[in-house]
């Protein structure tokens, strides 16, 4: 029950990382596959849209400091996923449009 509580409150603070390509959060672009908490140990278990996105360091340092606010993050890992691939399938209702897919 604590790790649910903990992903939904982790999921909702991560909604303020903006992708600044497109303008939309990275749970709303269905990045974000999974988010744990283990001993302070934070991961997440994220894709990107392209492999080789020019902005990947720029999303994990705001990933990072983001997740580091909550109170029980000691440290925060990311584990970077291309299985399965992200495709426009992932986004929300809400970002298809934002982004003008229908």
């Amino acid at each position: 029950m604590m790790d649910e509580t903990f992903k939904d409150r982790a999921l909702e603070a991560l909604e303020q990382v903006i992708d600044p390509e497109l303008g939309v959060d990275v749970v709303d672009l269905g990045l974000i596959y999974d988010v744990a908490i283990d001993d302070g140990v934070c991961t997440v278990t994220m894709t990107l849209t392209i492999m080789g996105c020019p902005l990947s360091d720029m999303l994990s340092e705001d990933i990072d400091a983001t997740l580091a606010r909550l109170p029980e993050v000691d440290q925060v890992k990311i584990n970077l996923v291309w299985e399965p691939a992200w495709s426009v399938d992932n986004l929300s209702r809400q970002a298809k449009i934002m982004l003008g897919i229908h």
